[in-house]
């Protein structure tokens, strides 16, 4: 009675904080920042184009839906690597670790770089470059917990620090997600999740760079020397709100040593409110085989009409991956290594690839 008297206060909560941010006001789209937040560097959920809210678990729920970050056996570490809309030589990488803290409580920390490569810089004088380069640093950690209620009902936060600088100018802020999972169904099949993301403070980027050294000549030919600070605007995060579905379909005899059908088709679907950008819908399937194999595929694209220009959003497409999961262990046979894969379709450039390795023990 107590567990489900807290997990109603936790849903209620979580929608009281939806409403109060999903009101606004149309004319933010686009001033948002910090976009980072919003690139997944897990191959298994880009599969799916992160659309899995409800049914995700483990480490890669901290950055779709921390709820499903309890839904582990007792020890999860992720390493992932992405080529990130692949002409742009953009890499993302990325360590997560997830642990039981007692039967159902997880605690996660999750790390997130951008490699942007060198880029070349340039003045106003020289805009083809002066022969130095930069390399800009951006990265975010996120702590996050979750809590399940009797299996059906999972609830968890996660705090995010965000960094950006360069070798003259730096930005940071915090941001908070919020998430909820519910499982029911005679086989708990069926699967539904919301999850708030990127709510926090506003960024502002300060340094010296934003300092400009101006050079005017005297009456007397003097050099005045004069330096002129400017302040830079602050922007907020790209909150949005994601709302999901899905349900499992079990085929074929499962077999009484593995306790697990052989065959499992999923099928799910996903509604993203964007703060900042139109709106998004999409669905996609899943298939595995006695969980040691995973094919799956998504499509997800925008909806509403820009009266200005039509720009969709570089994944509005197809997204497909695959997961191998390898037994480590005789004994136990939930301590595994799954490697994963997953290609998202793109607008522009050359589509993004992601490469994962997860250990569960």
């Amino acid at each position: 009675m107590i567990n489900r008297y807290f997990s109603k206060i936790g849903i209620v909560a979580l929608l009281l904080i939806t409403a109060q941010l999903f009101a606004g006001n149309p004319d933010r789209q686009g001033e948002a920042g910090a976009y980072e937040l919003l690139m997944n560097p897990w191959a298994r959920s880009a599969g799916l184009s992160g659309m899995n809210i409800s049914n995700i678990s483990g480490v890669e729920a901290m950055r779709v839906n921390i709820a499903g970050l309890s839904r582990i056996n007792k020890t999860q570490i992720n390493i992932g690597h992405t080529d990130y809309l692949t002409a742009t030589n953009t890499k993302l990488n990325a360590f997560g670790l997830a642990q039981k803290v007692g039967k159902t409580g997880t605690i996660g920390i999750s790390l997130m770089a951008v490699d942007f490569g060198e880029l070349r810089v340039t003045t106003t004088e020289q805009p083809d470059g002066t022969g130095a380069t930069f390399e800009p640093t951006f990265f975010n950690v996120g702590v996050g917990y979750s809590y399940m209620f009797e299996n059906k009902i999972s609830v968890g936060f996660i705090f995010r620090v965000v960094s950006e600088s360069n070798n003259d100018i730096r930005g940071g802020g915090v941001a908070i997600d919020a998430g909820v999972q519910y499982i029911t169904g005679k086989n708990d099949n069926f699967k539904f999740g919301i999850a708030l993301r990127n709510v926090g403070s506003k960024m502002r980027f300060q340094g010296n760079g934003l300092s400009i050294e101006l050079d005017p000549d005297g009456p007397n030919g003097q050099n005045d020397g004069i330096v002129l600070k400017q302040d830079a605007a602050t922007f907020e995060l790209p909150s949005l709100l994601n709302i999901g579905v899905s349900n499992d379909f079990y085929l074929g005899k499962a077999s009484e040593e593995d306790k697990i059908s052989y065959h499992r088709v999923t099928v799910l679907a996903s509604f993203v409110a964007n703060s900042f950008s139109r709106d998004q819908i999409g669905g996609g399937l899943e298939y595995s085989f006695k969980e040691r194999f995973m094919l799956r595929a998504g499509y997800k694209t925008e909806i509403g009409e820009d009266d200005v220009v039509e720009i969709n959003n570089v994944y509005s497409g197809l997204s497909a991956g695959a997961t191998f999961v390898l037994p480590v262990s005789k004994k136990n046979k939930m301590n595994t290594l799954a490697i994963s894969y997953a290609y998202r379709a793109t607008d522009v450039f050359d589509g993004t690839h992601n490469f994962g390795v997860s250990i569960s023990m």
